[in-house]
C-alpha cells in the first residue's frame, strides 16, 4: 500500500468524522461532531487559499491517504497561531516556599498558574492513525509532515510551536486531574466539559475558573499523581515530539493535566535537517538510495510521502514509478529528510 498526505479537503467530511468516531474522545481538534469537522475542513481550506505569508490564526488540516483506494487513514493540524479568536490557556507548575521562625520550618509548596505564556505560538494537534496502522511506520510520517509543511512556507509561522498531549484518563474515559479540580467549578463530567470545549473554545475557563492559584495539594492523591502524566496512547507521540525537539517545562493542559510542550521551529529536528532539490531527470539508480520523507508543491498542492530516493549532481533521483505516480516534473523543488 502506497500512503501519501495532502490537504483535507471539503469532501473528506465524511471520511474524517470516521476517524473521529474512534478516538475514545479526549481529541479536542477531532471532535465526533459532523457539523464541526465540517467547519474545520472549510477553516482549513480558507488558510490553505489565504494570500500574504503572516500567521492570522490559520488551521492547516493534513489527511493520509491511500493512493489505490482513497481511503483515510489519518489527520494532522496545524494552527499558524494560538490567542487569536480564543485566548489560549494552560497551567504552570511552579512551586512557593514558605517559612515559619516560629516553628522553624520551611516549606515547599507546589501550585498551577493559569497562564495565556503561548498566546501568539503556533501548534501541531489533530494527529490520529487508525490502530490498524500504527505499526508500519506511517504515525511518524503523519506527525513529520506538519514540520515539513513549516519548512517550505517557514513564513506563515511564528518562532514557538507547542503540542499538548492527552492526559491520563480511566478506561471508562473519566479523568483525575478534571474530577479533582474543574468538576469543582463546572458541575459537569470530563466528556461534556471536552465536548463543549471542542465545539466552542475554553473561553468558559476563563470565565468560571479561579484566578488564583491552585494548590496541588488540596486535590485528591489521585488527581495530583496524573498532573504532568500523558494517557498512555500517547506515550508515543511524545517521545517523537521530543526527538523532534520538543521539551516539557511544566504546563499542563486545564482540562486533563496532560503535559503541554513546545520547540522552537527552527530547531525542530525535520525543519533543520530537510533539504530542498529539483527533481532529476527520470531514473533512480539502485546504488545509495536511501529511505526519505518527501515533500512538494505548495499550500493546496502540498503532499507528502516515503520513498527511495538518491542524491545526484542534476539534483534528487526518484524511480519513474514516484515521478508518475506523485505528478513530479523534471526541475521541480522537492524537499526531503531521512526517514
Amino acid at each position: 500500500m502506497v500512503w501519501f498526505i495532502r490537504p483535507a479537503r471539503a469532501d473528506d467530511v465524511d471520511a474524517l468524522l470516521v476517524l473521529a468516531e474512534q478516538t475514545g474522545g479526549g481529541f479536542t481538534n477531532l471532535p465526533p461532531d459532523r457539523d464541526a469537522l465540517a467547519r474545520r475542513i472549510g477553516w482549513s481550506c480558507e488558510s490553505f487559499a489565504r494570500e500574504g505569508e503572516l500567521p492570522q490564526d490559520e488551521l492547516y488540516m493534513l489527511l493520509m491517504e491511500e493512493a489505490e483506494t482513497g481511503r483515510i487513514g489519518g489527520s494532522a493540524m496545524i494552527f499558524s497561531r494560538l490567542g487569536g479568536e480564543w485566548p489560549f490557556y494552560t497551567y504552570k507548575i511552579a512551586t512557593v516556599n514558605q517559612t515559619s521562625k516560629e516553628l522553624g520550618r520551611n516549606i515547599t509548596m507546589e501550585v498551577l498558574h493559569l497562564t495565556n505564556d503561548f498566546n501568539g505560538a503556533a501548534e501541531v494537534g489533530g494527529l490520529f492513525l487508525l490502530p490498524e496502522l500504527r505499526t508500519e511506520g506511517l504515525g511518524r510520517m503523519l506527525a513529520r509532515s506538519r514540520y515539513l509543511f513549516m519548512a517550505r512556507h517557514r513564513a506563515r509561522f511564528p518562532a514557538r510551536v507547542v503540542a499538548e498531549l492527552r492526559g491520563w484518563h480511566h478506561p471508562d474515559g473519566s479523568s483525575p486531574f478534571w474530577d479533582g479540580l474543574g468538576r469543582k467549578f463546572f458541575e459537569m463530567p470530563f466528556q461534556e466539559a471536552d465536548r463543549f470545549n471542542s465545539l466552542h473554545g475554553n473561553q468558559f475557563i476563563a470565565d468560571l475558573m479561579p484566578r488564583y492559584p491552585v494548590y496541588t495539594a488540596l486535590l485528591s492523591d489521585e488527581a495530583r499523581a496524573v498532573i504532568g502524566k500523558p494517557h498512555d496512547s500517547g506515550v508515543p507521540a511524545l517521545k517523537l515530539l521530543e526527538k523532534e525537539g520538543f521539551f516539557y517545562e511544566g504546563y499542563v493542559d486545564i482540562f486533563d493535566g496532560g503535559p503541554t510542550v513546545f520547540g522552537y521551529i527552527d530547531n525542530i529536528r525535520t525543519v533543520q535537517q530537510c533539504r530542498t532539490l529539483a527533481v532529476a531527470d527520470a531514473g533512480l539508480s539502485d546504488g545509495g538510495a536511501t529511505t526519505a520523507l518527501l515533500a512538494k508543491g505548495l499550500l493546496q498542492d502540498f503532499r507528502v510521502w516515503q520513498s527511495a530516493a538518491t542524491e545526484t549532481p542534476q539534483g534528487l533521483s526518484l524511480t519513474a514509478e514516484e515521478v508518475r505516480l506523485h505528478g513530479l516534473q523534471a526541475g521541480e523543488t522537492i524537499s526531503h529528510v531521512a526517514a
